[in-house]
């Protein structure tokens, strides 16, 4: 199982949201600490996103930081990218078995039953999500919340993310209720200051957790 970035604060791209170009943000938020980014650009072609990985990694490279895929392990090994985030209901194992014993392998969760068949000599992590209402999906839901993360984080054998309304008010909350990291988009995609955001995010993470 590959150990999952530190600090475990994943920033998940969404360039519609982001102010200003999407390399410029992801760059800042690295700036601030970030390590781990996931391209989120699913609706664009796949060479697109090939390309969009190849930008980001100029920006990402200097800094040390993994740079995942959401989408299909075929095109994360095609973008060169560091591992894959797969949708509910993904192939794991095939993912796995493509991409390789170091690469990160991650996948969105949505029920319980999903949560407890995660193998962790497969996956690395799941995310758990919505955990509280956010502008940046509004209606998926319904929320989580707190005892809704806890269950997933007492029901998995794998690290669980909390994805969806983190902010530095909610993250501890989430670290409290066993989550082993958090995911955030919006609110760093929008952030006049995404360093700033990104090291305020950090100073909520408990030690014990990086």
């Amino acid at each position: 199982m590959t150990r999952l970035p530190s600090p475990p604060l994943l920033l998940i791209t969404d360039r519609r949201l982001a102010r200003g170009d999407l390399a410029d943000v992801v760059g800042a938020a690295c700036a601030g600490g970030v390590r781990w980014i996931s391209l989120r650009e699913k609706d664009l072609p796949k060479a697109e996103q090939i390309a969009l990985v190849a930008r980001l990694r100029i920006v990402t490279a200097p800094w040390g930081a993994r740079l995942t895929l959401h989408g299909t392990p075929e095109l994360a090994r095609a973008a060169g990218a560091d591992g894959v985030h797969l949708s509910g209901g993904g192939d794991a194992a095939a993912a796995r078995a493509l991409l390789g014993p170091d690469a990160l392998v991650g996948l969105s969760a949505h029920s319980l039953a999903e949560a407890a068949v995660a193998a962790p000599g497969v996956l690395d992590y799941l995310t758990a999500s919505p955990v509280f209402p956010t502008t940046s999906k509004p209606g998926h839901g319904p929320a989580l919340g707190v005892a809704g993360l806890g269950a997933f984080a007492r029901t998995s054998s794998v690290p669980v993310i909390a994805l969806a309304g983190i902010d530095a008010d909610t993250l501890p909350i989430c670290f409290r209720a066993g989550a082993k990291g958090v995911a955030v988009m919006g609110g760093i995609m929008r952030a006049e200051d995404p360093a700033a955001i990104v090291a305020t995010l950090l100073a909520g993470i408990p030690p014990h957790a990086i």
